[in-house]
C-alpha cells in the first residue's frame, strides 16, 4: 500500500505497463497528472505538442510502428474534441491508444452548470466512438482501471481506449495497492476449425493468401504457410511488410489482380479483405461472391458476420496460421511451384505502373536511399496513394498508414510519433501541401524534443484527387481544390528546421542523401505542377465482379 494521489496511482501503474513516452498538453484540469510526469520524468517522458490532435496522432503513430501501447493526455471538452479524428483513425486501425482525460469536478457532473470544458456527456461521447471508456472516481481504484484499460487495449481486436479523472478525483489522496499488469494470451483457433480450414485448403488449386493489419506479428507464420502451398501473399496498406517484398511470393494489390482470375481460395489472415472485394468492387457494396472460396483467420468474431467465409477460424494470426501450417504439414499438402507464374506477373504491373509519374520515380529515389528497416509514413496525397500499391517494404510495421479512415492530415504529426518510438532509425514523412498544413505547428514540437524526422512535402497547390475528379467527373466545375500555400522552406526555418527544396526525382535524391546523415529535422519541398501527377487509381480500384453470382 502507499499514500498517493490519484493521478499518481495512474502513473506508477502506467510504467508497469512499460510506458515510457507520453504526449500531451497540460491545462488546468489535469495539473495533478503532469505533477505526477514530472515526479516520474526519470521513467516517463512527456512530449508537449502544440495542438491536442497532434499527442493524438503522435500516440498512433507511437503504437503503429511498434506494437506497444501509444499514450496521450488532454484536457477534457475542447481538448478531448480536438483528438476526434486521431482517435477516430486508431479505431479504424485497430491501434491501442490511451487517452488520459479529465473531467468537470465530481460534484458537477450530470448538473448542467456548465463548468469549464464541460460537454453535456462526455464520457458518452467517448464510449460511442471508441473501444472502451471508463471514469476513475477514487485513488484506490486507479490500478485496477489502468489495467483494464490495458486489457480491453490488447485483447481482441486492439482500439483505442479512454480513461477520464474528475478535476478534484486527480489531486485527492489515498491507501493504494499498485497492481501488476495482467498477461494478455494469444488465443488460436480450435482444432476443429483449423481441421476444417485445412481440409478446404487441400481442395483449392490456386489459393491466395491476402493479409492485414492483424498480421503483423506473424509474418514467419504466414511465410511458412505461403511455402507449403504455394501462394502468393498479397496486402494493401495495411498488411505491408508482413512477408518482405523481396520475398518471391509477395505480391501487391495490382500484382494480385493479375492473378486473381485463377484463384479459387482467399486464406485472409488479420484482414477485412477490402482490397479484393471493397477496392476491386469500386467500393460499392456486394454480397460475398460464391467463388473464390474464403477462409477467414480473424481475432475478431464480428468480423464473420460482417463478410461470411466458408469457413471461420476465430484466433489471434500468430499460433492460428502456426497450428494450420502444422496440420498442412502432417498432412503432407503440398503445391506445385508458382513463383514463375507470379514473377512474370509482377513484370507485367511492373511496367504498366511506371506509367504513374511522377510518382513513380519520386518513391523510387526514396526507396533507393531509405533503408530497409526505415519507416515512411504516407498521407492522402498522390505520391501517398501510389506508394500504397508501388512502394516495396521489406519489414513489418515500417508502411505507416492510417488504414480505411484515410485522414487527411494525419501523416505528419504521426511520423514525428514514429520518430519519438524508433530514434535510431529513418523516418520520412510523404505528405502533400494540402495535409501537411493541417498539423504544420508541430515543427515546433520537432525542434524542442530533436524529433530527427525527414519530411517531404509534394506541392501541387492544391488537393490533387478534388481537382481530378472535378475535371474528369463533374465538367471541370473545379471548386475548394485549389491552395495558395506559404514559403514552406522559410516557414521551416522560421522554426528553426533545416528546409531545401526540389524539383524532380534527381534532385530529390541530392538533398535526401544530405537529409539522412545530418540528424536532424528537415523539411524538403518538391515542386510539382499543379495536375501534372498520372492518377494511380487505375492501380487501385477495379470492377472484378460484374456477373457473378452470390453465396
Amino acid at each position: 500500500m502507499a499514500h498517493i494521489s490519484t493521478g499518481q496511482a495512474v502513473v506508477e501503474s502506467l510504467i508497469r505497463h512499460g510506458v515510457d513516452t507520453v504526449f500531451g498538453m497540460p491545462g488546468a484540469q489535469t495539473y495533478d497528472l503532469f505533477d505526477a510526469f514530472y515526479e516520474a520524468r526519470k521513467k516517463i517522458k512527456v512530449i508537449l505538442v502544440r495542438h491536442e490532435q497532434a499527442a493524438a496522432y503522435m500516440a498512433f503513430g507511437y503504437a503503429r510502428s511498434t506494437g506497444k501501447v501509444g499514450v496521450f493526455c488532454v484536457v477534457p471538452g475542447p481538448g478531448v474534441l480536438n483528438t476526434m479524428a486521431a482517435l477516430c483513425t486508431a479505431h479504424g486501425a485497430n491501434q491501442p491508444l490511451l487517452c488520459l482525460t479529465s473531467e468537470v469536478p465530481s460534484d458537477f457532473i450530470g448538473k448542467g452548470r456548465r463548468h469549464l470544458h464541460e460537454l453535456p456527456d462526455q464520457l458518452g461521447s467517448l464510449r460511442s466512438l471508441l473501444k472502451w471508456a471508463e471514469q476513475i472516481d477514487q485513488p484506490q481504484d486507479a490500478p485496477a482501471m489502468v489495467n483494464e484499460a490495458f486489457v480491453q487495449m490488447q485483447s481482441g481486436r486492439p482500439g483505442p481506449v479512454s480513461l477520464q479523472i474528475p478535476w478534484d478525483t486527480l489531486g485527492a489522496t489515498g491507501e493504494v495497492d499498485l497492481l501488476d499488469p495482467i498477461k494478455i494470451p494469444r488465443i488460436s483457433g480450435t482444432r476443429s476449425e483449423i481441421r476444417a480450414a485445412a481440409e478446404l485448403i487441400s481442395q483449392s488449386k490456386m489459393p491466395m493468401i491476402y493479409v492485414g493489419g492483424g498480421a503483423l506479428h506473424a509474418g514467419e507464420e504466414v511465410i511458412r504457410l505461403a511455402e507449403i502451398i504455394g501462394a502468393p501473399v498479397a496486402s494493401f496498406r495495411s498488411g505491408r511488410g508482413v512477408v518482405s517484398d523481396d520475398h518471391p511470393l509477395t505480391v501487391m494489390l495490382p500484382v494480385a489482380a493479375e492473378l486473381w482470375e485463377e484463384i479459387d481460395l482467399v486464406i485472409g489472415v488479420g484482414s477485412r479483405l477490402e482490397g479484393l472485394y471493397m477496392r476491386w468492387n469500386m467500393m460499392q457494396w456486394q454480397e460475398r461472391p460464391r467463388e473464390p472460396k474464403v477462409i477467414r483467420i480473424d481475432i475478431d468474431p464480428k468480423e464473420m458476420k460482417y463478410w461470411p467465409p466458408d469457413q471461420a477460424v476465430v484466433g489471434d494470426a500468430k499460433p492460428t496460421v502456426g497450428a494450420l501450417a502444422a496440420e498442412l504439414e502432417k498432412r503432407g499438402v503440398r503445391y506445385q511451384n508458382q513463383t514463375e507464374r507470379i514473377s512474370k506477373a509482377k513484370s507485367r504491373v511492373c511496367e504498366a505502373i511506371h506509367s504513374v509519374q511522377p510518382q513513380i520515380a519520386l518513391l523510387e529515389v526514396i526507396r533507393e536511399i531509405l533503408p530497409r528497416d526505415g519507416f515512411i509514413t504516407g498521407e492522402m496525397t498522390q505520391v501517398g496513394f501510389t506508394s500504397q500499391v508501388a512502394f516495396p517494404v521489406y519489414e513489418p510495421r515500417t508502411y505507416v498508414t492510417c488504414g480505411h479512415q484515410d485522414t487527411l492530415g494525419y501523416g505528419f504529426p504521426t511520423a514525428l510519433g514514429v520518430k519519438v518510438a524508433n530514434p535510431d532509425k529513418i523516418v520520412i514523412s510523404i505528405t502533400g501541401d494540402g495535409g501537411f498544413q493541417f498539423a504544420i505547428q508541430e515543427l515546433a514540437t520537432a525542434k524542442q524534443f530533436n524529433i530527427n524526422l525527414i519530411t517531404i512535402v509534394f506541392n501541387n497547390s492544391g488537393y490533387g484527387n478534388v481537382r481530378r475528379d472535378q475535371e474528369t467527373r463533374f465538367g471541370g466545375r473545379v471548386i475548394g481544390a485549389d491552395l495558395v500555400n506559404p514559403d514552406f522552406l522559410a516557414l521551416a526555418r522560421a522554426y528553426g528546421v533545416q528546409g531545401y527544396r526540389a524539383q524532380d526525382a534527381d534532385g530529390l535524391r541530392e538533398v535526401l542523401r544530405v537529409a539522412v546523415v545530418k540528424d536532424e529535422p528537415a523539411v524538403i519541398e518538391v515542386i510539382l505542377e499543379t495536375g501534372s501527377e498520372v492518377s494511380p487509381w487505375p492501380f487501385i480500384l477495379r470492377d472484378a465482379f460484374t456477373g457473378n453470382t452470390v453465396v
